[in-house]
C-alpha cells in the first residue's frame, strides 16, 4: 500500500506530538517532531547567551547556525526518537518551561526557519512520515495527503502542559504556564514568516473534550481513509 505524508499543525500543547507518535507507530511511519528542532535551536541560543530575559541577539544566532547539528535517534525503550543537539541527548532539556518561553521568538527568525524547513523536507522526501509543528501543512509539506489542524482552548492546553511539567518534577505554577501558552499563541499567529495558519485543505480537529484514546482512534481512521484514497 502506498505511503503518504501526514502533516499535523496546531497551537502549542494541543497534543500534536502525542498523537503524531501514536499514528507513526501504528502505521509504521517515521515520526518527526519539528517543534523539537526549534526547541533545540532555542536551547543552543540559551547556552551561548544569545537569548535571555533581557535580550535576544538574533545576529549572533544567525552567525552560528552552521554550528547547530540536530539529529533524531530512536530509543527502543521509549519507543520514539529522541533529539540530539551536537551529538548530545537534549530530549529532557528542551522540554522545560524556560525553553518554552523563548522558542517562539527564535522561531520567528527567518534564517532559522529556512534552515529547519530544508532539513524537515529532506526527512520527509520519501513519504511514510508523520510530522507535527506550526507550518507543516502550509510550508514544509503543502502537498501532504492528510493535513490536520489541532486546537483546544488555552485553558485546556495550559492544564495539560502544567500537569506534564509537574509529572517531570518541574516546579511550575498554572498561571505561568497559561501565560506562556497565550503568549506563544500570539507570537506564532502573528509572526511575519510562516505564521501559524490552518491550511485550506486541512481538517480542523478540536480535542478539548476528548481522551487521548478517542483522539487517536479518530485520527487513525482519517489516516487509513487517506491512505486508501491515495493507493
Amino acid at each position: 500500500m502506498q505511503k503518504i505524508t501526514i502533516a499535523i499543525d496546531g497551537f502549542s500543547s494541543t497534543g500534536k506530538s502525542t498523537v503524531a507518535k501514536q499514528l507513526a507507530k501504528a502505521l509504521g511511519y517515521v515520526y518527526v517532531d519539528s517543534g523539537a528542532m526549534y526547541r533545540a535551536v532555542t536551547l543552543f541560543a540559551m547556552q551561548n547567551d544569545f537569548i535571555n530575559d533581557t535580550h535576544f541577539d538574533k545576529e549572533q544566532l544567525i552567525a552560528h547556525l552552521e554550528d547547530i547539528h540536530i539529529t533524531f535517534k530512536f530509543n527502543e525503550d521509549l519507543g520514539f526518537a529522541e533529539v540530539y543537539l551536537n551529538e548530545k541527548n537534549v530530549e529532557k532539556d528542551i522540554r522545560t518551561l524556560e525553553v518554552s518561553n523563548f522558542v517562539s521568538p527564535v522561531a520567528e527568525v527567518s534564517e532559522v526557519r529556512k534552515m529547519l524547513v530544508k532539513q524537515q523536507q529532506k526527512l520527509g522526501k520519501n513519504k511514510g512520515v508523520v510530522m507535527d509543528g506550526r507550518d507543516i501543512g502550509t510550508v514544509v509539506f503543502p502537498d501532504a495527503e492528510l493535513k490536520i489542524f489541532m486546537n483546544a482552548s488555552a485553558e485546556t492546553r495550559a492544564k495539560r502542559r502544567y500537569h506534564e511539567l509537574r509529572d517531570r518534577d518541574l516546579d511550575v505554577n498554572y498561571e505561568d504556564v497559561l501565560h506562556n501558552v497565550m503568549s506563544r499563541d500570539e507570537i506564532d499567529s502573528n509572526r511575519k514568516d510562516s505564521p501559524l495558519l490552518k491550511a485550506a485543505d486541512a481538517i480542523e480537529f478540536d480535542n478539548s473534550n476528548l481522551t487521548e484514546e478517542e483522539q487517536f482512534h479518530t485520527l487513525y481512521g482519517l489516516a487509513k481513509k487517506a491512505i486508501r484514497e491515495h493507493s
